[in-house]
């Protein structure tokens, strides 16, 4: 009888252990992946908590992407953003003493008649900022641990907001990272910003009437569930349960648009952005948000973290917004 218990609990543990398969056929747009990438740079950040790689991935139509997103981490050309709450730099107890600490000389010029706008952002994972087209500020740390930004750049209203946005990942590829035994969890993202004029007060903060698309997404266990209406690429009825292991799924890739950061670009059919809590998020005991909730959390106009309709499983999101 023990025998037989054992046996039938290695059975079971070895069932819950094999590699799972994506169900179906994709009708869609995308370009299909399968399994993991080939990594192609072990760790772009070898301070963080998790190992920030990248990958690339061939598709089914025979495109290469890659994973989880094309960056300009390693751009010098490209400013990295100063430091609201750093872990591996500057801890600011606070936006007062962040904003004290500023360097000028870090201030973007993109309209030399313009205002001085400053930004405050948070977000899980990465991010990269344009102003009008112009590169202002890069996500210090690609994956964890959690940080967040001080941004100044000069500008004429109204002027237009555009970031990418990352949701980071370990099994490159298949957008998910380790929880407990379990490898492949679908790990989530989500953004929040304020941006103020020279006097402090708030000319734009994230809420719903930012624009969002989505240009990657996984794990895909089931094709079924990814619905495409017009510019609208929706997973929110995926299943985003953790596996042990699930180097047998897929994910779901769309050509980034080369003149998305720009004025003139079209945003008009995406979809406004999803708007989710702080305890959805989870950033309850994050210093690098709790730090600053007199910005983030402002009673008077508070700001409310975006993303896509699916945080957890669209990895790679590009939100606009128009600051009249």
């Amino acid at each position: 009888m023990k025998n037989t218990i054992l046996i039938l609990i290695g059975l079971i543990v070895l069932g819950s252990s094999c590699k799972k398969s994506v169900i179906g056929e994709y009708p869609g747009t995308a370009s299909v992946t399968k399994g993991l990438a080939f990594t192609t740079i072990e760790n772009l950040y070898s301070k963080g908590v998790r190992v920030a790689g990248l990958g690339l991935i061939n598709a089914t139509d025979g495109t290469t992407w890659i994973v989880p997103a094309d960056v300009n981490f390693t751009n010098t050309n490209f400013p990295t953003a100063s430091d609201l709450y750093n872990p591996n730099g500057n801890k600011y107890s606070n936006s007062a003493a962040a904003l004290a600490a500023f360097n000028p000389s870090n201030i973007i010029n993109i309209d030399s008649a313009g205002e001085v706008i400053t930004g405050y952002i948070f977000a899980d994972n990465y991010f990269e900022l344009y102003i009008n087209g112009v590169a202002v500020g890069k996500d210090a740390i690609p994956f964890t641990d959690f940080n967040s930004h001080i941004v100044k750049f000069k500008v004429s209203r109204p002027f237009t907001i555009a970031m990418k946005l990352v949701d980071w990942e370990e099994r490159l590829g298949l957008g998910s990272e380790k929880n407990n035994l379990n490898k492949y969890h679908p790990g989530d993202g989500g953004m929040v910003a304020v941006f103020k004029d020279a006097a402090g007060n708030t000319v734009c903060n994230t809420n719903a009437e930012w624009k969002a698309q989505t240009f990657y997404i996984a794990p895909i266990k089931d094709f079924s569930c990814v619905k495409e209406y017009g510019s609208a690429r929706l997973s929110s009825t995926c299943n985003t349960t953790d596996v042990i292991n699930g180097a047998g799924y897929a994910a779901l890739h769309w050509k980034v648009p080369i003149d998305w950061m720009n004025e003139t670009f079209d945003d008009s059919e995406w979809l406004n952005a999803t708007t989710y809590s702080n305890s959805t998020i989870g950033v309850d005991g994050k210093s690098a948000f709790t730090n600053f909730t007199d910005i983030f959390d402002d009673a008077n106009n508070d700001a409310q973290f975006i993303w896509s309709t699916n945080v957890i499983l669209d990895n790679e999101v590009i939100v606009r917004k128009i600051v009249q």
